[in-house]
């Protein structure tokens, strides 16, 4: 099925069809409060949504450790929307291991800060922090999770929601289901609030799926029949559940 993307405009106009108001019932201003509040419940339903992946580079510095989203974010690849959370980290010649920060205090003591080609690597308050401090300028490659673009109150008419087009319809179900509920019709409201959820869940499985070259393994095995060892069963005791 194809979706076609809606316009802020596209889903007031879809709401009021739909509850049978106009505009002295309920003004532009407050139906896109409602709209951009459909538009955050989708967006941080998910921790990770594929669609706001991205990809981008920066520099290290000398001696400094510690480097914030917004750096990251910044030139020479700049992401408009900003960073939300970093997935991945490399250099030219290898991936750069994410540790806890309880593992970086008991093996990086603050009284010896070593420098060299950074390995390893912490998150925390929105900032990375490397492993050894980096001892030159050394270009770092990043897998990240953009900010979405808002969505909602102060958005222009014909702009449209930071979202693939097959979640448009819902999000015009979930203003629908708050503008009953300003309407003082709960029942209504209730039953598109449900709706919301149930396509809402729908479309997340299509997005949020493990990606279809990928195996879904159980119990930390081997990932494939070749690393479990010739002639191995899926679910041998050297292999693994597989999906």
């Amino acid at each position: 099925m194809t979706f076609t993307a809606l316009t802020l405009q596209q889903i007031r106009d879809q709401v009021r069809n739909v509850v049978d108001i106009d505009s002295s019932d309920i003004s532009d201003q407050t139906l896109d409060i409602m709209v951009g509040q459909g538009f955050d419940t989708i967006v941080y339903s998910e921790k990770r949504w594929p669609f706001y992946d991205v990809t981008t580079t920066f520099n290290t510095i000398e001696g400094v450790q510690k480097y914030t989203l917004t750096q990251i974010a910044a030139a020479p690849d700049v992401v408009s929307q900003g960073i939300r959370e970093i997935t991945a980290l490399k250099n030219d010649d290898h991936v750069m291991t994410f540790i806890g920060n309880d593992h970086a205090d008991w093996n990086y003591p603050l009284n010896v800060i070593p420098s060299g080609q950074p390995w390893r690597w912490t998150f925390w308050e929105d900032t990375v922090t490397f492993y050894p401090s980096p001892d030159g300028v050394k270009t770092v490659y990043v897998r990240a999770i953009r900010n979405p673009t808002a969505f909602g109150f102060g958005s222009a008419s014909g702009d449209s929601p930071d979202l693939p087009s097959p979640f448009h319809p819902i999000l015009a179900t979930y203003a629908t289901a708050r503008a009953y509920m300003q309407q003082e019709d709960p029942v209504m409201a209730q039953q598109y609030q449900a709706q919301f959820q149930i396509e809402l869940d729908n479309v997340a499985r299509r997005y949020a799926d493990v990606p279809a070259p990928q195996p879904m393994i159980a119990n930390i095995r081997h990932d494939t029949r070749y690393l479990a060892g010739y002639g191995a069963l899926r679910y041998a005791n050297t292999g693994g559940v597989q999906w």
